[in-house]
């Protein structure tokens, strides 16, 4: 029992600092929805949950460009579903964004009420780990 509870143990630990050095080796590129992508049916509201962020790491948004698109917003615009000035549209349907350290927030504003459908996402990007010193 015991021999079985070290190699759990060992197990675990080696896949901790294999990623941690993975994130010290630089950003992480997360695909926003996983397989379902940027979809109502990939629940963008919820799919942050149990994700650690950092800025620099990027969001990819994966879509079909007749179904949506990604736009760049406060939170204001993030919590009212809408646009201003300020906003950044993307519609390549394959849009690669770095997050920004502290609160990113991102809306579909097309087509009308997808957002209000829960086509959003608000994410808070903390200071990146310290980087490993290698001698």
């Amino acid at each position: 029992m015991n021999a079985i509870i070290a190699t759990i143990a060992t197990l675990l630990s080696l896949i901790f600092q294999q990623s941690y050095i993975a994130r010290a080796k630089g950003p992480v590129t997360f695909v926003v929805g996983d397989d379902l992508g940027w979809t109502l049916d990939g629940y963008p509201e919820s799919w942050t949950l149990g994700k650690k962020f950092y800025a620099g790491d990027i969001l990819e948004f994966k879509y079909d460009t007749e179904d949506a698109n990604v736009v760049v917003v406060d939170k204001k615009d993030h919590d009212d579903c809408s646009v201003s000035d300020t906003s950044v549209f993307y519609s390549s349907g394959d849009d690669k964004i770095q997050l920004q350290f502290g609160a990113n927030y991102f809306i579909c504003s097309w087509p009308l009420n997808q957002c209000q459908m829960g086509m959003k996402v608000a994410i808070n990007a903390t200071a990146p780990p310290p980087s490993l010193l290698v001698h």
